[in-house]
């Protein structure tokens, strides 16, 4: 996520003993490495985040960790408390419910726009990451296609020339994450993969009527597989190298 929340890149701790050289660069590297760890599913909702854990991974004060905390809050990706600290966030159902309900909006509208003004070069990059997902998910390459499932929907944007849409969906995507986590059962990367590759099949058709038929469809079968077991996870394997 180097300096953009869209592009959802592992940010790494610096090496043991290393400080960082700008306070703003290290508290910008922690928001990108723990949202990063809960888009690859590796940081599970309820999680404390200890502040001075966080210090002692990255080799910054706790000040900085204390800002990126914050900015977490701020994101809806952490829940701070003056008792209990902070923890990645827990979404109830009905959050979920609301997540994806916008989602569908946004990406069905995204969809219908995409099959009117998509180029042949646009195209070409969407087959490029279809690949590319269908390559992670043959080699079981978890976080890799857990990232590139998600990048898909935030491309989708990106095409129509629109970085503030896409921003918010990778902001919605994050949350998506943290819901899965908590509630979703076991899902097939594979079956995503194919539905990606059905949407974009629509798009170079022009086909704006079954490319929303299959976007909802695709989002709902996300939904569907939500259920009531919240599982918890570990800070410290999450972050360390």
């Amino acid at each position: 996520m180097a300096g953009s929340r869209a592009s959802l890149k592992v940010i790494a701790p610096q090496a043991s003993g290393v400080r960082a050289a700008a306070p703003v660069n290290a508290t910008q590297r922690i928001v990108d490495s723990i949202t990063t760890a809960i888009v690859e599913r590796r940081l599970m909702p309820g999680t404390k985040l200890a502040e001075q854990q966080i210090a002692d991974i990255f080799q910054v004060s706790r000040t900085l960790v204390r800002q990126a905390l914050n900015q977490l809050s701020r994101d809806r990706l952490v829940t701070l408390s003056p008792a209990r600290g902070a923890h990645v966030a827990q979404p109830s159902l009905e959050e979920a419910r609301q997540v994806f309900e916008t989602r569908k909006m946004l990406e069905a509208a995204m969809v219908k726009q995409l099959c009117a003004h998509a180029t042949d070069a646009q195209l070409v990059q969407l087959r490029a990451h279809l690949r590319q997902e269908a390559d992670a998910v043959a080699r079981t390459d978890v976080a890799g296609r857990t990232r590139l499932l998600a990048d898909f929907h935030v491309l989708l944007a990106r095409l129509l020339g629109n970085e503030v849409l896409a921003e918010l969906l990778a902001d919605l995507l994050s949350r998506c994450s943290l819901i899965a986590l908590m509630y979703q059962s076991s899902h097939s990367a594979e079956h995503s993969a194919d539905e990606h590759i059905a949407i974009v099949d629509a798009i170079e058709r022009r086909d704006a009527r079954a490319a929303v038929k299959l976007m909802e469809a695709h989002l709902g079968n996300v939904e569907r597989n939500l259920q009531r077991h919240p599982r918890a996870g570990d800070l410290a394997s999450a972050l360390l190298p």
